[in-house]
């Protein structure tokens, strides 16, 4: 069985991570999307809340599986897992750089793990959970975010933004 791991903030969940998930469907037999914890970074929602939104947002699978993995590192997550695969989207070359970088590092940490790029199409290559959290707020801010992210994390940003001072 091919088990991969697809493992982001998902801060919040983008069209574009709904996209990465059902290819990973499509490729192997077992998907497991985890939330990873990066202690430099803060948050618009906790753990518990993007656990939510990507429940929500995703139609139920048995072949799926939605977690968290705390401040690891990724590939001892997967291997943890027993999963041979990593999958990471592409959007840019800025994204290829860093993206390749970690691919080498993981692969010296577990040369039997195989990371899998994929770059997702025209309409939501540039798409970003900073870039939606960043159009927050204008007049019309629901409409234009709507193409971009679930009706589940829309509603959520939505709630959040009415209950800031």
């Amino acid at each position: 069985m091919k088990t991969a791991v697809y493992a982001g903030s998902f801060d919040p969940p983008t069209n574009g991570h709904l996209w990465m998930i059902q290819r990973g469907l499509e490729l192997f037999d077992r998907l497991i999307v985890a939330i990873g914890t990066n202690p430099s970074k803060s948050y618009t929602f906790s753990v518990e809340d993007r656990l939510k939104l990507l429940h929500q947002s995703i139609p139920s699978c048995e072949r799926l599986t939605i977690s968290h993995f705390g401040n690891r590192y990724l590939v001892d997550y997967a291997r943890e897992m027993e999963a041979d695969y990593v999958l990471r989207g592409i959007r840019s070359s800025h994204d290829y750089e860093y993206e390749r970088v970690i691919r080498h590092l993981n692969g010296d940490m577990a040369p039997g793990i195989t990371t899998v790029f994929l770059m997702p199409p025209r309409d939501i290559s540039e798409l970003s959970s900073s870039a939606v959290k960043s159009l927050l707020g204008p007049e019309g801010w629901e409409d234009t975010l709507r193409r971009y992210i679930p009706q589940p994390v829309l509603e959520a940003l939505a709630a959040r933004h009415r209950a800031e001072p």
